[in-house]
């Protein structure tokens, strides 16, 4: 078990991580804008675990931000550091990970998410997306497009890639951080109860 002792990570829900379905990671995927990083904040707060943004980590490990790694290397490039970004962070536990958007494009992604942790696909609509993302800077794939109709191509691509490798599917349109949190911790555990 590799020396931690997980009988002092209950959070106020008081379960253990290790007992949610013989999993210690939780990792969220969805669409920018879906909540993953609040969400997943939140959730690790109430686990008692460290929370981990891919994005955040992939910027942390090559020392510019998203919008350059797209710029220089085109999107086969970012993908590339994000497939070897989450093939360490997902051997990482026990964890919450926010992935970015498009991590699920990747089989080998999808293999490392679905073995390595629980999966939680946030869903949301279109709009509530482009409501949430409408002044971001930092989304390369929304650049000099029509945001709602790339956000609709987006969903189209990956909504059967997100269902596919989801072990539970939690819709974020008009809720708050704590409700959804909440509600994927009871995902994990139906017995759980606030302490």
């Amino acid at each position: 078990m590799c020396g931690i002792d997980y009988s002092a990570r209950a959070g106020r829900f008081g379960i253990l991580l290790p007992h949610m379905l013989g999993k210690r990671n939780v990792f969220l995927i969805g669409p920018m804008g879906s909540g993953k990083t609040a969400v997943g904040k939140y959730l690790a707060r109430l686990l008692r675990v460290p929370f981990y943004d891919s994005d955040a980590e992939i910027e942390r490990r090559t020392g510019v931000d998203i919008p350059y790694i797209f710029e220089k290397e085109g999107e086969p490039g970012f993908r590339e550091r994000e497939r070897e970004t989450l093939e360490v962070l997902t051997a990482t536990e026990p964890m919450v990970l926010a992935t970015g958007g498009g991590a699920v494009l990747r089989p080998e992604n999808r293999g490392y998410l679905a073995t390595r942790g629980f999966v939680v696909y946030l869903q949301t609509s279109v709009a509530q997306q482009a409501n949430r993302v409408r002044h971001a800077r930092n989304r390369p794939l929304l650049n000099n497009v029509d945001p709602a109709l790339k956000l609709e191509q987006l969903m189209r691509e990956r909504a059967p890639l997100y269902d596919a490798v989801a072990d539970v599917t939690v819709s974020t349109d008009g809720r708050r951080v704590r409700s959804v949190a909440e509600e994927i911790i009871k995902a994990f555990n139906p017995d759980a109860q606030p302490v």
